[in-house]
């Protein structure tokens, strides 16, 4: 029996004590809906996440990290984005 030509989707997951998404693996389904369900089967067996997120692989776009110097060297003068001017008071957290 063959595999439907399917295409990958890869699964993000916010575990209960997490802030963000992290990329946890890949699955195959026809569309987003069956790629969550796929998802929340595979990667969430122990009731651990409280969020999934699926991207279709084919549609993410990445900088190579063989170009880390000069694609974030504009970053390095624009002082202003660092939070080192700023008095952060002690109830932020997450900063």
């Amino acid at each position: 029996m063959s595999q439907p030509d399917w295409p990958l989707w890869e699964v993000f997951l916010r575990s209960k004590g997490g802030l963000s998404h992290r990329h946890v693996g890949s699955v195959h389904a026809p569309d987003g809906e069956l790629a969550v369900r796929h998802a929340r089967d595979v990667y969430t067996r122990r009731m651990e996440g409280v969020s999934l997120w699926v991207v279709r692989s084919a549609d993410i776009v990445a900088s190579d990290p063989d170009q880390a110097g000069p694609m974030f060297a504009p970053a390095e003068d624009k002082v202003y984005r660092h939070p080192t001017f700023y008095q952060i008071p002690d109830g932020v957290k997450h900063i």
